[in-house]
C-alpha cells in the first residue's frame, strides 16, 4: 500500500470562526492519526476570508502539539513571500519542539491576490528567485559550515525534509533537478498531471537527498455513507470553487441539496473540470475511485483534500477513505 496523507487549509465555515477552525483541524490531524495517515499538511494563504492557515508554522505547530506520531508539515509555505533564514528559523523551531515530524513544502505562488503579495513585502520585482531561495533555505537547515557567519538557530542540522510543490512542468523540473520529492496540486489544477509526473521520474537526479523519485499526487475525496450524502456535501467545495473563480471569496457555505439552484450550468462545468482529480460517493465507490487513481497516475503517496462544512463529517469522508486504502492494501493480488 501507498502512503496516503491528509491536506487542510483549516476553512472558516459560514456561522463559524477562525477559532472553530483551529479547534477543528486539531481533532481532525487526531482522527487522520489514528486512521494511518502518514502526514497532515497546511496550506499557506492569505487575505482569504474562507481560510484560517494564513500564520501556517504557528498553526502546524499547533497541530503538532495535539498529535504524536503522525507528520505534520506545510503544503505548503509560499517562499516567496518570506525569506529563507526566516523560514529556516521557523521549521528549525519546529523540529526542535516537535522531533523528527516536521515536513517542508515549499510553493513559488504567493497563495493571494496580487495587493496582498505586495502587502507581503517581498518578491514584487519580478525576479524568480525560488531556485536560489530553496537552495539557501536547505543550506540553514543542513550542517553548519564553517566560517559561515549567518546561522538558523534553531535550524542548523535539523535536516527538515523539504518537499517541491507545483501546479505546472517549473516545480516538477525543479524538484528532479535538485533530488527533491514533489507534490502535484492536481485536487485543483489537473491538466498538467501525467506530463507533470513524467518530467520528474524521466529528469530526476539522485543528488543525495533522496535515492529515487516520489511522487506525491493530490486528490479531493468527498465521502459519506451513501452517494447522495456524499455528493450533496461536495457542494460546500463546488459553491467556494465558483465563488473564488468569480473573484467573490467567502466562508465554507453549508452544503445545498440541489447545486443546480446555486450555480449555473456553466459553472458546474467549470468546477468539476478544476476538481476532476476527486473521489466521490459511498465506502465502494471510494475504494473503486482511490484504486482507479492509483492505478492510472502511479503515485509514491496520495494526499488527500476535500472541503466539507460540518467538522464530523469531514472527519467520516477521511476515515471512510482511510479505510478504503487499507482494504486495497489487504486485497490479495489480482
Amino acid at each position: 500500500m501507498i502512503p496516503y496523507s491528509l491536506l487542510d487549509l483549516s476553512p472558516i465555515c459560514e456561522g463559524g470562526t477562525a477559532a472553530d477552525s483551529f479547534r477543528a483541524s486539531a481533532a481532525l490531524a487526531q482522527a487522520a492519526e489514528r486512521a494511518g495517515y502518514s502526514r497532515y499538511w497546511l496550506a499557506e494563504h492569505h487575505n482569504m476570508p474562507g481560510i484560517a492557515s494564513a500564520a501556517t508554522s504557528i498553526l502546524i505547530s499547533h497541530v503538532a502539539s495535539k498529535t504524536s506520531t503522525i507528520r505534520v508539515g506545510s503544503g505548503g509555505i509560499m517562499l516567496p513571500n518570506h525569506s529563507p533564514l526566516v523560514i529556516a528559523e521557523q521549521f528549525g523551531t519546529l523540529a526542535t519542539l516537535h522531533g523528527d515530524r516536521i515536513d517542508l513544502g515549499l510553493g513559488r505562488a504567493p497563495g493571494t491576490d496580487m495587493p496582498t503579495a505586495r502587502a507581503l513585502r517581498r518578491g514584487m520585482d519580478g525576479v524568480d528567485r525560488f531556485p536560489q531561495d530553496v537552495l539557501e533555505l536547505m543550506d540553514y537547515l543542513g550542517e553548519p559550515e564553517p566560517g559561515v557567519h549567518v546561522r538558523a538557530i534553531p535550524g542548523t542540522g535539523t535536516k527538515v525534509p523539504v518537499w517541491i510543490l507545483g501546479s505546472s512542468l517549473y516545480g516538477a523540473q525543479l524538484a528532479a533537478h535538485l533530488g527533491l520529492p514533489y507534490a502535484f496540486a492536481s485536487h485543483f489544477a489537473p491538466q498538467l498531471v501525467f506530463e507533470a509526473a513524467q518530467v520528474y521520474r524521466d529528469a530526476f537526479r539522485d543528488t543525495g537527498r533522496l535515492p529515487a523519485p516520489h511522487f506525491m499526487l493530490a486528490a479531493n475525496v468527498f465521502a459519506a455513507d451513501t452517494e447522495a450524502e456524499a455528493r450533496r456535501l461536495r457542494t460546500s467545495s463546488q459553491i467556494t470553487m465558483a465563488r473564488l473563480r468569480t473573484g467573490n471569496p467567502g466562508k465554507l457555505p453549508a452544503p445545498v441539496d440541489r447545486i443546480e439552484d446555486v450555480l449555473s450550468p456553466a459553472q458546474i462545468a467549470m468546477v468539476d473540470e478544476i476538481q476532476s482529480v476527486s473521489v466521490i460517493g459511498d465506502p465502494g465507490q471510494v475504494r473503486d475511485g482511490l484504486a482507479d487513481l492509483i492505478r492510472r497516475h502511479r503515485p509514491d503517496e496520495l494526499i488527500l483534500a476535500g472541503h466539507i462544512h460540518d467538522p464530523a463529517a469531514r472527519i467520516r469522508s477521511f476515515e471512510i477513505a482511510a479505510d478504503a486504502m487499507r482494504a486495497m492494501a489487504a486485497a490479495p493480488a489480482a
